[in-house]
């Protein structure tokens, strides 16, 4: 799955800019408030690459010499890795406004080689800064930003009118208070990725929660990869499924090793399941009625009322249907009532396949005006 990117301004981000707006000295490090805590948090919680870039206006000239420019960077850094805060990496222009060099925020040049390599989403990917430049920047970047917008009017004379009013689709949230970025990406990250090996099967599976419905699967077994290509398409979760199993012996290990893993990466998704809907259910398909409740309940049951008159439906043996869902819901700690009639074994459990994705779907649904857990017992 592509990685996601947080691209850190420093000045006025993640520490306070002072009178000058020129951090030259250790005396001058003000850390903004919250940061400790609430990017903290962002670094071990969420599945973010951490980026510094930031412009320092002259740094090597006599203006702004280097040794009073790093013992303050160094002690940035430092500070923030005790709290598990680490950077991918530190960029970091010297030019200024007037030269409007490529390297220099809000152009793109320190960035394109994360924007050309398809290892991250950029897309999905923010810029957090204090200026409208770096909001800029995160729209050249095709991003969004989060603006700690403490004085408005900052740096406002490097961009256009038009392009000041062009930034309104960019920012997702303008506040002062890191731990509304921290509320923001929480409730944006529901993914996960779960790699299972055994000396029978190694299964790497990407989940995306709250995706389009984006699959790729390659299990080996063709009528498998259907059905979960099913799965994800019709939950609106982008699913990736990769297989390596000994098919050479049967069919069991891959199967069943599979619907494990991709529970675990339901449950790893879901994480604390605030404000979930929790429950779902149903589905037609031509001749067949399939009925499928869920509920992500934390407990793992399932409840089987479907029968096959075929040994095999494509390359997959009809009995391993049923060890399929329990595998699922037993990775996932879930709850499943599977009730299928009809005359086509295809369509029985095909439709199946797509009254979970159906039942998924209205489940994973989450009201961010309400995130209470979804529980009179206080914990799933």
């Amino acid at each position: 799955m592509p990685k996601k990117l947080l691209l850190l301004d420093r000045d006025g981000t993640l520490i306070l800019e002072p009178e000058n707006y020129q951090v030259d000295d250790i005396s001058k490090v003000n850390f903004y408030p919250g940061i400790f805590r609430w990017l903290g948090r962002i670094a071990r919680e969420l599945d973010y690459k951490l980026v510094m870039i930031t412009n320092q206006d002259g740094l090597g000239t006599e203006e702004f010499p280097e040794d009073t420019f790093w013992p303050a960077q160094e002690l940035v850094v430092r500070a923030l890795a005790s709290e598990g805060i680490t950077f991918e990496e530190e960029l970091i222009d010297r030019t200024y406004a007037k030269d409007n060099a490529p390297s220099r925020k809000p152009n793109t040049g320190l960035v394109e080689k994360y924007m050309q390599d398809q290892a991250y989403d950029i897309a999905n990917s923010f810029v957090v800064g204090d200026r409208l430049t770096d909001m800029q920047l995160a729209k050249n970047m095709g991003a969004r930003g989060f603006w700690l917008a403490n004085d408005p009017e900052l740096g406002n004379e490097e961009l256009s009118q038009q392009q000041l009013k062009d930034l309104d689709d960019v920012i997702v949230k303008r506040t002062t208070d890191w731990e509304d970025i921290y509320r923001y990406l929480r409730l944006q990250s529901r993914t996960a990725s779960v790699q299972r090996t055994t000396k029978e099967t190694d299964i790497r599976i990407d989940l995306d929660l709250d995706g389009t419905g984006q699959t790729d699967i390659d299990t080996g077994l063709g009528f498998f990869d259907h059905m979960l290509d099913q799965l994800g398409r019709h939950s609106g979760c982008d699913l990736t499924v990769t297989v390596q199993g000994d098919l050479d012996i049967d069919e069991h290990h891959t199967i069943e090793d599979t619907a494990i893993a991709l529970g675990e990466a339901f449950a790893k998704a879901l994480g604390d399941k605030l404000g979930i809907e929790r429950y779902g259910f149903y589905l037609p398909m031509d001749d067949a009625l399939a009925s499928v409740g869920i509920d992500f309940g934390g407990r793992p049951w399932l409840v089987w009322d479907c029968e096959y008159k075929r040994e095999k439906i494509g390359d997959m043996p009809t009995e391993m249907f049923y060890h399929f869902f329990k595998s699922f819901t037993d990775g996932a700690r879930c709850n499943l009532n599977i009730k299928v009639e009809g005359d086509n074994e295809h369509h029985k459990i095909e439709a199946t396949f797509k009254a979970l994705a159906k039942s998924i779907k209205m489940a994973k649904r989450r009201d961010v005006d309400n995130m209470r857990l979804p529980s009179t017992k206080g914990v799933l």
